[in-house]
């Protein structure tokens, strides 16, 4: 990974107690907090307190990132980053996410992911993003990109 952890900072696993830190992140981001499973969390630690969490989720024949949060105070310094490279790596399958608005694509789009189409989703997550494309077409205000990791040497050819 590029930017290592400050010194005071540690990658882990979540555990069962981390759960309600989990919980309360993903809410304060306003994403979807149904489905958690702590022991699909990654999280960052520093000076004790957890700052970001990241969740990967297995479905048939394709992963979903998603649940990526860090903490308002602990912004801008590289965790989302550097928990979403991790979560790339801990990916077996094909790897997806959705995200609201163009910030994030831009964010995802450098670290290699790329937009894709409903239609190209494999058909174990064609109903579970069909939800959000769904309210999408009925909240037109709020824009939802499905994406697709195809590798960072895409995304730098992109960014060039």
């Amino acid at each position: 990974m590029n930017n290592p952890l400050p010194p005071e900072c540690i990658l882990r696993p979540a555990t069962k107690e981390d759960i309600w830190t989990i919980r309360f992140l993903v809410l304060s981001a306003k994403l979807d907090p149904t489905q958690l499973r702590y022991s699909q969390f990654w999280l960052i630690e520093c000076e004790g307190k957890i700052v970001a969490c990241g969740q990967l989720r297995g479905f048939a024949g394709a992963q979903e990132l998603g649940s990526l949060v860090v903490a308002k105070n602990w912004r801008h310094r590289g965790f989302g980053t550097y928990l979403t490279q991790h979560l790339i790596k801990q990916a077996t399958q094909p790897l997806y996410l959705e995200c609201l608005g163009e910030r994030l694509v831009q964010f995802y789009t450098r670290l290699g992911f790329v937009p894709v189409g409903w239609q190209d989703l494999p058909p174990s997550l064609k109903w579970k993003f069909g939800i959000t494309q769904f309210g999408s077409k009925l909240l037109p205000f709020i824009s939802v990109t499905i994406m697709q990791y195809r590798g960072a040497a895409l995304s730098n050819a992109v960014l060039q």
